[in-house]
């Protein structure tokens, strides 16, 4: 299980202003990222993501075929970026949670509490070392 962490001497993250709709501001990029990482998905791979628990296979193994063309990591750190927001859009989804943020930095909070760090996650998948569904699992459950 991977948590986020809020790096030392920032305190906590806490949630931004609601925008329009509910949605704390928080929100408003990670939703935008893990949107154009479906649309991308969808136009150049012909892969459908439903922001579905079920989803974050496919979204393992894409990221898991990105690790194998062994790319710099320049190339696809926005990529992984929109992967790990799409996570945590599933996340949130399934567990009624909220984005959060400070510095610059994006996590989920579930309702029990507890923070998690999808992009952070989607990186680490790249680096061999990550899940998006597991997260999505231990978050879930």
């Amino acid at each position: 299980m991977t948590q986020g962490s809020t790096g030392a001497g920032t305190g906590p993250p806490t949630p931004e202003r609601t925008q329009p709709g509910g949605r704390p501001s928080a929100a408003a990029k990670p939703q935008r990222w893990a949107s154009d990482a479906v649309t991308a998905l969808r136009e150049g791979a012909r892969l459908h993501l439903d922001y579905s628990a079920r989803s974050l296979w496919r979204v393992d193994r894409v990221i898991d075929e990105l690790r194998r063309e062994d790319p710099p990591y320049a190339a696809v750190e926005s990529v992984l970026r929109g992967l790990g927001a799409y996570g945590g859009e599933v996340i949130v989804r399934e567990t009624g949670g909220e984005w959060w943020a400070a510095g610059g930095d994006h996590w989920v909070r579930t309702p029990d509490g507890r923070l998690w760090d999808p992009v952070d996650e989607a990186r680490r998948c790249f680096g061999g070392h990550g899940s998006l569904r597991l997260l999505c699992r231990d978050a879930t459950g």
